[in-house]
C-alpha cells in the first residue's frame, strides 16, 4: 500500500501520523479515525467470526491531537452464549477523548415468515460511475468517492460510494467491520451539510447492521436531518454492491463558523 496509513503502532501505543488529522483543526484527528480505531480494537481483542458487531456507539467528547500517542482500552460488560457488549475508551496524552459501546449478536437463522422491507435503492455500482477529478472530495486522498446524486450543500437527494485507500494501522489490513467503521462518521457532513457549508460537527456516531459488507465500498443514503436549538440529528442507509446493510445516525451541535462549501462535482 502505498498511501500513509492512519496510525503506526508502537508496542501498545497508536502513533496518529499527519493523515489523521481532521477539517476542523489541522492539529487535531478527524473523528473518523477515532471511531475506526475503537472498532479496530474491540474487534481485534474480542470479535469472533460467531458474531456480527450489530451495534457500535462512539460518543466523542474532545478532538485529539495528532502528535500525541493514543491508548485503547477495553473491557467485556456481558460475554453471554447469544449476546456479547464491549465498552472502549480512547485516550490520547492520558486524557480520555471518546468512548465506545459495542454489541455482538450470535449469528443464527432468521425467524420464520416474512416481513417487510424497504426496496433496494438503484444505483449504479462504483464501476459504473467515473471518478470525480476535484481531490477535496475525498479531502484529498484520505478516502475515494463515486458520487450518485446530490453533494454536500445541494438541496435535495444524496446518494454516494465511499472506499477506503489506505490502511487504519499500518500492516494490518481493514476488515470489513473496519472499513464501515471508519466511514461511518461520513454520515453526518453527508446529512447535515447545508447551503451555506456544513454547520455542524458531530459528537457521536453509532452503527446499526444485520450483516457485514461483502466489498470495500459503502454507499451512503441520506434519509434524515433535523435540527432545533443548534442541536442536529441525521441519518445514512448504509449499502455494499450487494444491498443494505444498516445505518449511521449522528448527533451534532452548531458551530459558530461554518465549514465552507464544499465544491460542486
Amino acid at each position: 500500500m502505498t498511501n500513509q496509513p492512519f496510525f503506526t503502532r508502537d508496542r501498545d501505543a497508536f502513533i496518529p501520523t499527519l493523515a489523521a488529522n481532521g477539517p476542523w483543526d489541522p492539529n487535531s484527528m478527524h473523528g473518523r479515525v477515532v471511531i475506526g480505531l475503537l472498532g479496530f480494537v474491540i474487534e481485534q481483542r474480542h470479535g469472533s467470526d460467531d458474531f456480527v458487531p450489530a451495534r457500535l456507539t462512539v460518543d466523542m467528547f474532545r478532538l485529539p491531537n495528532i502528535q500525541t500517542p493514543v491508548e485503547v482500552t477495553t473491557r467485556v460488560i456481558r460475554d453471554g452464549l447469544r449476546i456479547r457488549v464491549v465498552e472502549a475508551e480512547f485516550i490520547s496524552g492520558g486524557t480520555s477523548m471518546a468512548r465506545a459501546s459495542c454489541q455482538l449478536l450470535r449469528r443464527t437463522e432468521n425467524a420464520p415468515g416474512n416481513v417487510w422491507s424497504p426496496p433496494n435503492w438503484d444505483a449504479p455500482l462504483p464501476a459504473q460511475i467515473p471518478a470525480p477529478t476535484d481531490p477535496r472530495l475525498g479531502m484529498n486522498g484520505k478516502w475515494t468517492t463515486r458520487p450518485i446524486v446530490g453533494a454536500m450543500g445541494s438541496l435535495g437527494p444524496r446518494r454516494l460510494w465511499m472506499s477506503e485507500v489506505r490502511e487504519l494501522v499500518e500492516g494490518v489490513p481493514m476488515t470489513p467491520f473496519v472499513h464501515v467503521a471508519t466511514g461511518a462518521d461520513f454520515a453526518s457532513p453527508f446529512a447535515n451539510a447545508g447551503d451555506e457549508g456544513l454547520g455542524y460537527i458531530n459528537s457521536d456516531v453509532t452503527i446499526y447492521l444485520h450483516r457485514l459488507p461483502v466489498t470495500r465500498w459503502i454507499g451512503f443514503e441520506v434519509v434524515n436531518h433535523h435540527a432545533t436549538d443548534g442541536v442536529a440529528i441525521g441519518e445514512c442507509w448504509l449499502y455494499d454492491e450487494q444491498g443494505r446493510i444498516g445505518t449511521s445516525t449522528v448527533a451534532a451541535l452548531a458551530q459558530k463558523k461554518p465549514m465552507a462549501k464544499p465544491p460542486p462535482r
